[in-house]
Order: C-alpha cells, then sequence, then structure tokens
C-alpha cells in the first residue's frame, strides 16, 4: 500500500515538493514493474497526481522530472544524493563541497553572464582606474547588463547605485562588508548617487524583534556603514521602518510591483507556504522598490528613467529577477546587478556565516586577541594532518578559509600568489598562513572600529534625512 503524506503537504517549500513528487513517481514505477497488487499501484498512483497538484499549486509550474522549481537554484552535481547538491536562496547556502557553490553552475540556473577578462577590461577603460581586486579574483563574478550600464556612461548618462543591508543584529562582520568595500569603489569611480536600504521591516517579519529593536538595529548597522567612508552628499542611506511612511513615489513602486506579481510566482520564487504571514509574501515588492529612480523624487527629481545598478551577493538573485520580469510591465527600466560570491564561514565554505554564531566570522567589534584566537582556533585548514605530509604533499588552498580570507583582504597580488605557491608546495604550514591573516585581518578592523567611533547620532540622521544629493538630474 503507498505511503500516506507523513507531513502536512501546505508546510512543504515547492523544492521540498518537488522532491517528493520525484520520489513518488520512482515508487510508482518500481511498483509496476515488480507487478504489484492492481490496488497498491492504484493507491500510489492517487498520491502521485495529489503530490503533483500541490507542487503545481504553490509554483504555477507543471511537475517536469529533472526540472526543479524554476526560481529556486537547485545544482545537481550529476546524482541524485542529497548531500551532493547545492542548495541556494535569499535565507539558506547549502552545499557539501568544501571548495563552496559551484558559481559556474549556478551562473547557468539563474541565467546570468559571467564577468569575463572582456567586462573587466571595459570598467579599466571606462573608469581610467585598475579594477578592484574582488573584480580582478573573481570575487564579483557574475552580472545581468553591466554592458548596459557602461554603454550608457560611456554616452554620458548617468546611473545610480543601490545595495542594502538585514540589520538583524547590533554587531556586523567581515562578510557584511564585501558588497560595502565594491560598491564604495565603483560609487568613486563611476561618481554616481548611491542609496543603501537597511530591511528592518524584514527582520520584523522574520526574526524574533521588535520593531523599535528593528529600527535600532537599522541605526547601528548604518554606522558601520558610514565607517566604510561614503560621502554623505552622494549617499542616502534608509530605513524601511522610517522612509516607506514618508515618499509618496517609494510606496507607488511598491503597490505597482505588488499588482504585477501574484501570489504563485512569490511562492515559487521564495518557498512561501500558507502558513507565511502576509507580510513575507508582500515584502520582495519592498526590496524592489529601490530599484526604480522614482522611488526617490528628492534625488533625481521625478525622474523615471534612470538606470539602477546593484551590487550584492548572488542569493539576493531571486528578487531582483522578480523585479526586472516586472519593470517592462510598470514602465521602468530594468536594473543591472554585480553579483558577489558568499563569504565562508571560518568552519569552511559549505554555508554562510550566521550572525547568532560569534565563532563562524570575524565580527567588527572582535578584539585583536579575539580575531587571533578565532582564526587559530576556528578557521578550517586545507593542510596536511602531519607537518611531514604537509611539507612533501603541500596544502589546498581551494578549501583553506585563511587562505580564502586572504583574497578578500590582501591587497596585493604577488603577495597573494607568493603565499598560495608557498602553501600549495608545503613551503608554509597552516600556523604560518593563518599568521598572515591575523596580521591583516587586526589593523583592518582596529582601522575601522576607529572610524566607527567618529561616527555620531547626528551624522547617521544627516545621511538618513531624505535630500537633494549632490547630482543634477
Amino acid at each position: 500500500m503507498a505511503d500516506s503524506p507523513n507531513c502536512d503537504l501546505k508546510s512543504l517549500s515547492p523544492l521540498q515538493l518537488f522532491e517528493r513528487v520525484t520520489e513518488q513517481g520512482e515508487k510508482v514505477r518500481a511498483l509496476k514493474a515488480g507487478k504489484a497488487p492492481k490496488d497498491e499501484i492504484d493507491a500510489a498512483v492517487r498520491l502521485l497526481l495529489s503530490l503533483k497538484l500541490s507542487y503545481k499549486t504553490a509554483t504555477g509550474q507543471d511537475y517536469q522530472a529533472g526540472l526543479p522549481p524554476r526560481d529556486l537554484v537547485l545544482i545537481n552535481n550529476g546524482t541524485t544524493k542529497e548531500e551532493d547538491e547545492d542548495f541556494v536562496d535569499p535565507w539558506t547556502v547549502q552545499t557539501s563541497n568544501a571548495k563552496g557553490v559551484d558559481y559556474d553552475k549556478l551562473i547557468v540556473r539563474f541565467g546570468s553572464s559571467k564577468i569575463d577578462t572582456d567586462l573587466i577590461n571595459r570598467i579599466e577603460r571606462a573608469t581610467g582606474q585598475k579594477p578592484h581586486r574582488f573584480l580582478r579574483r573573481g570575487i564579483f563574478f557574475s552580472h545581468r547588463d553591466m554592458d548596459q550600464i557602461l554603454d550608457a556612461y560611456e554616452n554620458k548618462k548617468s546611473f545610480y547605485l543601490y545595495t542594502g543591508r538585514g540589520p538583524s543584529s547590533q554587531a556586523m562582520h567581515v562578510g557584511h562588508l564585501i558588497p560595502f568595500i565594491f560598491t564604495k569603489w565603483l560609487q568613486e569611480v563611476f561618481d554616481v548617487p548611491l542609496v543603501i536600504q537597511l530591511t528592518d521591516d524584514e527582520k520584523y517579519l522574520w526574526k524574533d524583534l521588535t520593531t523599535e529593536k528593528a529600527y535600532e538595529y537599522a541605526k547601528e548597522n548604518a554606522k558601520d556603514i558610514i565607517a566604510c567612508g561614503f560621502d554623505v552628499n552622494k549617499t542616502f542611506i534608509f530605513s524601511d521602518l522610517d522612509y516607506l511612511g514618508t515618499s509618496t513615489g517609494f510606496y507607488k513602486n511598491i503597490v505597482k510591483v505588488q499588482k504585477h506579481v501574484t501570489f504563485n510566482q512569490v511562492k515559487g520564487i521564495f518557498g512561501f507556504t500558507d502558513s507565511d504571514c502576509i507580510g513575507k509574501i508582500s515584502f520582495p515588492a519592498i526590496q524592489a522598490a529601490p530599484s526604480f529612480s522614482s522611488s526617490f523624487p528628492q534625488i533625481f527629481n521625478g525622474k523615471e528613467n534612470i538606470q539602477c545598478l546593484i551590487p550584492c551577493a548572488i542569493d539576493q538573485d531571486p528578487y531582483f529577477r522578480m523585479t526586472r520580469d516586472v519593470a517592462p510591465r510598470i514602465g521602468q527600466p530594468k536594473p543591472a546587478l554585480l553579483h558577489s560570491v558568499f563569504f565562508p564561514a571560518l568552519q569552511g565554505a559549505q554555508t554562510k556565516m550566521s550572525a547568532s554564531d560569534p565563532n563562524s566570522s570575524i565580527f567588527l567589534t572582535d578584539t585583536p586577541k579575539q580575531i587571533k584566537t578565532k582564526i587559530n582556533k576556528h578557521a578550517f585548514s586545507g593542510g596536511r594532518d602531519t607537518i611531514e605530509e604537509h611539507r612533501k604533499y603541500g596544502g589546498n588552498c581551494d578549501v583553506d578559509v585563511s587562505f580564502m580570507y586572504l583574497t578578500f583582504f590582501l591587497e596585493d597580488d604577488d603577495r597573494l600568489e607568493q603565499l598560495k605557491q608557498a602553501y600549495t608546495s608545503g613551503e608554509l604550514l597552516t600556523g604560518e598562513l593563518k599568521k598572515v591573516l591575523i596580521e591583516t585581518l587586526q589593523p583592518l578592523i582596529a582601522a575601522h572600529q576607529e572610524r566607527r567611533k567618529q561616527v555620531t547620532d547626528e551624522m547617521v540622521k544627516q545621511f538618513m534625512t531624505p535630500r537633494k544629493l549632490a547630482f543634477e538630474f
């Protein structure tokens, strides 16, 4: 007799439903091949049809074998074993590979374009500046329509930058700095406006936080963002809980997006279930709205045709695939994107870091001693079990977290290559590589802490006040 569903189907994500349909289909085939009793086969088929119907209801898509839900990322490395799959959505990153997510497969799955040497060279020609190390090293590796941004820039047409931060805790970690370091460089070399969204409303909806605490975290995170060196005359930082109530342009765009995305679509994209609150279901439209210049009439003088460029980690791409699909239907230009890889946890590249686990990363509040202890104790090593083996066979930079961190923060390309060769050959030991990372991060974080001390509440208020910036539109 066929198995009954062992959980409420409505509680399953689209991906889980897809897997259930696949499993049940295999079971039906096995029963038929084994010439099982007719009533047993019929019961299994009824369950299969029920699962397929649930899948279509949840995703708006017919089940197709081998094709997971379109807007979720399931990268299958030629096997059906769950532990060999990469899974990426805006809240979860999982991979069994110590090297991290397979980004080439992610590009194929998302349908984005690889940032290649030609594009990097074109950025260098357009700006007259050496490409940022994040571009040189493939940390920002994928894009959507960056060529259009460069076309506009080369024809003296402006664009603007948009990035964000979900303030789930008071302290940020070094991984949170990556989009802001790169965005600051982009703003400086292209000389364009920047808007930074603090999604305190999202964190209230997803986390066990009050609105007051979420807003407090937003202001504290704003201090760390300002400490990265942004120019108050060219940058607007806003809290959703604060700005949404004051901007008719922003709210109008939210409503337009909401009207053009169905419930089934948003469930298929984000895996929402019937038990999720309606705030979660409507939130993607709020993250979409800053992609349109008319959301900021005080900056762009009401113009709606200014294109947006969004530097972000690739897990945020589902929001903007939705946005790009909606944009032409509401008379707005599609935003362009630059995608970064994930910053690995100290314990390895299999997952993103967690603000709730103090040992998963280096936090911007850590002391030099804490930084040293965390790296020495928790940083996953690509070295061998013994010094003798390491000297003979060398270390593996592809999985060594200390080397991964140095690719993000060590500016000198030649020095980085020297370290890679020395570690790979066995000349450099794991402890020595960790020492280089410690000596790189300690002054970097200490300098950030000193800059943050200079950021006053009044400065935060200036950055977060809706106003005209130093550009004419």
